[in-house]
């Protein structure tokens, strides 16, 4: 050892040091964040394994530009103390932007348990809530002053080894040794980035091996996989591939063959002499598996659950992306979400959409919602697209008591909510209302009483039925307790105010909140999409007999059946369509957006059966939902599996070509 220069060891050294740093996190990880339970020992060994291989590509790229430098001036570099000061400063800045990568990918797999990609980069268009979410649901400042003593223990460190190797510096080598140094460590550390014996360095793909997904994300390192999914990027229409499709769209949603256009009327002989109010109310974070009606054996929803049998439901209803914004986008403007890394709604070239929304002529049109409507460019959605629309947020209210980053809680909302329906009941002007709810969202901020509302104690649910349950805490569990409570206490105060029976109201969920694997939907969480699958009920009883429909549904869906079911005469521009509607529509389907093994996927789900495939490799698979095990079954049912690939490249180019061809201009 003492042959090898004092360089190499120092290159080494640090090497090794990252890579440890790397493991540790890993480790962390392991213990405290990732539920392993369900896989087997060979796939988290394998997992583990290969995450090292990651850390150890990652920690080569971190180094490779100081140790590029301590090769060019080899025993220069302790003879110079400017070389000191750039070797302590990067190995500082190395260590605090790994720290921060891995404290935010933890925070971010907590919240939708999906590692650090760039789609995470949505929430710096709403840096000044995200920061606040951050700031009310972590320790931030304490995490900043633990970050600043690791700073201080990194400047030791490295001032120590800078120290330790400069001793016994004046060896003599000569320029072959040099160079032979030179192209082994560079070999090395080039290898140690390609990271392969074959034709193809270690890529993030390899990390999805297994089809229990959890332990996919376990085998990630966040840092590459940050900058990798940067090459799943939204893009432009593809006219070639609309064409080749629209006959395909044409037939499933009744449109004219000759020419390209998505435009319905659609009228009502018999329409109704009175003009119901409509109230859409989103109710955020709610899938149908942390709902007791559906199965949860957690009584977690008692005022839903006595509410859903007194409605119209629809129980195979999908949203077709995880997150607020991009349900949102969907539910007004017609259109699914689709953008890559952003939503849809922060485009400003495709906000401005001919919607049904704006097509309640008479009607006084709102929109509630407890914070800001700049929050990810909803005010544009909203503003751009309904005409005399009027926007009730943090600032418009009688009363503000400001629970948490979402501005006044769900209990204040729909109380203020109702002050405004019930002046214009009085005034008798019809409206329709959208209420978007959030309390049902991180931080999980509850009142310790409200009314009859109590959060239950940890002492209250065993761990055993909390786990069977699948939710990951007991704030978690409170929080939609506290949504249910206060849709139940906005249906009373509807009844106290007199709009009540002259009402559709309207539920739907955004998306699932993000929950443990459970035995209920066991192969929608394998397949990634239990957090589309949602409630969607509409409750008049005055108009809409109790049903339970079990045909395929899609947020686009909403105002379409809704128009229709209040029998109002509309346009229909969108790829939306009436549920009920059996004639003019045949198949019923559900069109979803969604990661599948690292990459952008596009699903179809049409009764049992779940169609999907990747948007970059283009790796297919068919399965049926019901089954006991998950088996592909695009090779025994070919015929099906073209006919779900043709209508799903069909939603996907028509959603496309609609962003940019449904403008109000374009009448």
């Amino acid at each position: 050892m003492n042959k090898i220069p004092n360089y190499i060891k120092h290159i080494t050294s640090l090497f090794l040091l990252v890579v440890l740093f790397n493991v540790v996190f890993r480790l962390i990880f392991y213990f405290f964040l990732v539920d392993l339970s369900n896989a087997s020992t060979s796939e988290i060994q394998k997992a583990f394994l290969l995450g090292i291989r990651f850390d150890f590509k990652l920690a080569s790229i971190a180094i490779f530009p100081l140790a590029l430098l301590i090769l060019i001036v080899n025993q220069k570099f302790y003879k110079r103390t400017i070389y000191k000061k750039i070797c302590t400063l990067y190995s500082i800045t190395i260590a605090i932007v790994l720290s921060i990568f891995y404290l935010m990918d933890f925070g971010y797999y907590d919240y939708l348990s999906i590692r650090l990609d760039a789609a995470s980069l949505r929430f710096l268009e709403d840096l000044k809530i995200s920061s606040q979410v951050l700031f009310e649901s972590y320790p931030v400042f304490k995490g900043l002053l633990g970050l600043l003593l690791f700073a201080f223990l990194v400047y030791k460190l490295s001032s120590y080894l800078y120290r330790k190797f400069k001793q016994n510096n004046n060896l003599y080598y000569s320029k072959k040794k040099k160079a032979f140094y030179f192209t082994g460590t560079f070999l090395i550390l080039a290898f140690s980035i390609y990271n392969s014996f074959t034709h193809y360095p270690l890529r993030w793909s390899e990390a999805f091996f297994s089809k229990n997904n959890t332990v996919n994300q376990f085998a990630l390192n966040p840092v590459l996989y940050f900058f990798d999914s940067f090459a799943f990027r939204s893009e432009a229409v593809n006219m070639d591939e609309f064409n080749k499709y629209y006959s395909v769209i044409a037939k499933d949603l009744n449109l004219p063959k000759d020419k390209v256009s998505f435009e319905r009327k659609v009228t009502f002989p018999d329409s109704l002499k009175t003009q119901p109010n409509v109230v859409i109310v989103m109710l955020e974070s709610v899938g149908v598996k942390p709902l007791s009606y559906y199965g949860n054996p957690i009584n977690s929803s008692p005022k839903m659950d006595s509410l859903i049998p007194k409605s119209l439901s629809f129980t195979n209803f999908y949203v077709h992306k995880s997150g607020t914004a991009a349900s949102v986008f969907a539910s007004v403007t017609g259109l699914p979400d689709i953008d890559d890394v952003n939503t849809a709604s922060r485009n400003p070239m495709i906000i401005d959409q001919r919607i049904l929304f704006d097509q309640f002529k008479g009607y006084k049109k709102l929109y509630f919602l407890g914070g800001s409507a700049n929050w990810a460019n909803i005010r544009g959605i909203f503003q751009a697209n309904i005409n005399g629309l009027q926007i009730f947020e943090e600032g418009s209210y009688e009363t503000e008591n400001r629970a948490d980053v979402w501005g006044i809680d769900d209990y204040e909302l729909f109380k203020e909510t109702d002050k405004e329906l019930k002046k214009l009941h009085i005034k008798k002007k019809p409206f329709v209302a959208y209420i978007q709810t959030a309390s049902n969202h991180i931080p999980f901020t509850v009142p310790n009483k409200k009314e009859s509302y109590q959060p239950l104690q940890d002492n209250e649910i065993s761990n055993k039925l909390l786990q069977k349950s699948g939710f990951k805490s007991i704030e978690q569990l409170n929080a939609l307790r506290y949504l249910d409570f206060n849709v139940g206490r906005f249906l009373e105060r509807a009844k106290s105010s007199g709009y009540y029976d002259n009402t559709v109201f309207v539920f739907f969920g955004d998306h699932n909140t993000m929950m443990n694997r459970s035995e209920n939907y066991t192969n929608e969480h394998d397949l990634n999409i239990n957090l589309q699958h949602v409630p969607f009920f509409i409750h008049a009883p005055k108009y809409v007999k109790p049903n339970e429909v079990k045909r395929n549904g899609k947020l686009i869906d909403l105002f379409p059946t809704v128009m229709s079911l209040i029998k109002m005469n509309y346009t229909n521009y969108t790829l939306g369509r009436d549920l009920l509607d059996t004639t003019n529509y045949i198949n019923h389907s559900s069109f979803v957006y969604l990661k599948m093994k690292g990459e952008p996927t596009v699903g179809l789900l049409q009764d049992s059966l779940y169609y999907s495939k990747t948007n970059i490799s283009k790796t297919k698979g068919l399965y049926n939902l019901n089954a006991n095990e998950l088996k592909d079954l695009k090779d025994k049912y070919p015929l099906k599996a073209q006919q779900m690939d043709s209508l799903l490249a069909a939603y996907y180019h028509a959603t496309k070509y609609l962003y940019f061809n449904n403008k109000k201009s374009s009448k």
